[in-house]
């Protein structure tokens, strides 16, 4: 059994604190909420103990669920590590890249586990196209959602697009090489809605667009590679798959085939629709961190990729600023 402490219990912290009791392998010890009133309602609804300060809660535990607010997270992750506790910390790891730097080289110091909660990795839809992906060379996303306020304090990169960018990232493994990137502040002091376009070195090419001004919500991914197309709803846990494959033989009457021409012979389409296991995700991620601490092995989602995906993040903010200033 893995001992857990929650620190934050604002709308995702609660879904943690009731996900976490249903693992079998872990321990909920409790949780650490800085607005006492909050606290006790919370203590009260779920049945658990609300600590009185995060050390309290640090020193009663082997690992540390950090759901607060951004702003938040390399404080309370700071504090857990010193203390040698291994960490699960939400997207994006921190507000800063240089914290999200401090942080890769004291989870080294400390010799614990760091998992970062890129939530989407663990999504259905995209669990099941994995197997599909080799290689893509262009990808196409979309992130658009109705506005709420709850958010707004960072903007959308930081709050929707890095979604994309870690999924991204996971996916082409190869260094960036180029990045520019366009968007508005519509409403709010930081950019509502934004369009990155990120070059790597061995050529593919990533278009994301995020938007929180939106009237309907779309969580979608293409991903093109040869003979091969994958599409991926992550709102809609619905993946479908586009495949071409050299014709051998005659073609079946039921057959749809693409003739090349040039006397380069015909492909034959096979469209998939892989089979989504229903799952939970943000379960699924946190059975995985506490498997990785019985088991000793790395995280799924170690804090050198969410320091990298964050670090896209504020390059694509950085050419916003310059393009828009944005921020002047």
């Amino acid at each position: 059994m893995v001992k857990i402490g929650v620190i934050g219990a604002g709308h995702l912290g609660k879904i943690h604190l009731r996900l976490l009791k249903e693992i079998s392998t872990v321990e909920l010890v409790g949780f650490f909420d800085h607005h006492p009133d909050h606290a006790a309602l919370v203590a009260k609804d779920l049945n658990l103990k609300a600590f009185d300060s995060a050390e309290e809660l640090i020193d009663q535990c082997d690992a540390v669920d950090i759901v607060t607010p951004t702003l938040a997270h390399f404080e309370y992750a700071v504090k857990a590590l010193r203390k040698s506790k291994h960490i699960f910390i939400e997207k994006p790891v921190t507000h800063t890249v240089n914290d999200a730097k401090k942080l890769v080289s004291l989870v080294h110091e400390a010799g614990v586990k760091a998992q970062v909660g890129h939530v989407e990795r663990f999504n259905p839809a995209f669990l099941a196209a994995r197997d599909y992906l080799n290689q893509p060379m262009f990808i196409e996303t979309h992130r658009l959602a109705e506005f709420n306020p709850r958010g707004t304090d960072v903007s959308v990169v930081h709050d929707l697009m890095i979604h994309d960018i870690d999924i991204v990232l996971s996916v082409v493994r190869s260094p960036v090489k180029k990045i520019s990137a366009s968007g508005v502040a519509v409403i709010s002091d930081t950019p509502d809605i934004a369009n990155a376009r990120i070059e790597f070195d061995n050529g593919c090419v990533a278009n994301l667009t995020s938007s929180r001004m939106s009237l309907k919500n779309m969580r979608k991914s293409r991903f093109f590679q040869r003979d091969a197309y994958i599409s991926v709803d992550f709102l809609k846990k619905k993946t479908e798959v586009v495949r071409l494959k050299n014709l051998v033989g005659d073609a079946g009457p039921l057959d749809i085939t693409i003739d090349l021409g040039q006397n380069k012979g015909s492909k034959i389409i096979y469209f998939d629709q892989p089979k989504i296991e229903e799952s939970n995700a943000i379960k699924m991620e946190l059975e995985l961190f506490a498997q990785s601490i019985l088991e000793d092995k790395p995280t799924v989602v170690p804090i050198e990729e969410g320091h990298l995906a964050l670090h896209v993040a504020h390059q694509v903010m950085e050419k916003l600023n310059s393009s828009l200033n944005v921020f002047a």
